[in-house]
């Protein structure tokens, strides 16, 4: 197991399966809250379901209007159980924030240093903690065992 060290746009707790992606995604006109799938259709990654996932990007793309789509599909559960960035982005982050403030649900929201970012892979098992305040990312070898 890695550790990486991170920080909290928007704290909380996850874990489950990394997806990774190098094109930055907009949740307005890009995802589909009612099921947690990317519907650009510009987006190499159209047609993924990101749902329960921990979504890594560069950083959101586009339009204010994202904060809401994301906070929609974090009430509805279609949204990642948490989101990684190598940039800062406040839209996300309102998104989250919303969220947590209006349905009591939580998507984390962290800042990864842009080399550690470089070194995520996609499929592998990952756990977002908080040890002494500080946002630690945890990466294990792959999928997690199937619950019996």
């Amino acid at each position: 197991m890695r550790r990486l060290s991170a920080r909290f746009l928007v704290e909380g707790t996850a874990e489950g399966l990394l997806t990774v992606w190098s094109t930055p995604l907009s949740f307005w006109g890009g995802f589909d809250s009612a099921d947690g799938r990317v519907i650009d259709r510009s987006h190499p990654a159209f047609g993924t379901a990101v749902a329960g996932r921990i979504l890594a990007m560069p950083s959101g793309r586009g339009s204010s209007s994202a904060s809401s789509v994301l906070a929609e599909a974090v009430r509805r559960g279609t949204a990642p159980a948490a989101i990684l960035l190598a940039m800062p982005d406040p839209i996300i982050a309102v998104g989250a924030i919303v969220a947590r403030r209006l349905y009591g649900r939580t998507c984390p929201v962290l800042l990864c240093d842009p080399a550690d970012f470089g070194q995520l892979a996609d499929g592998a098992r990952a756990e977002i903690r908080s040890e002494d305040g500080l946002a630690v990312v945890v990466l294990g070898e792959g999928p997690p065992p199937p619950r019996a």
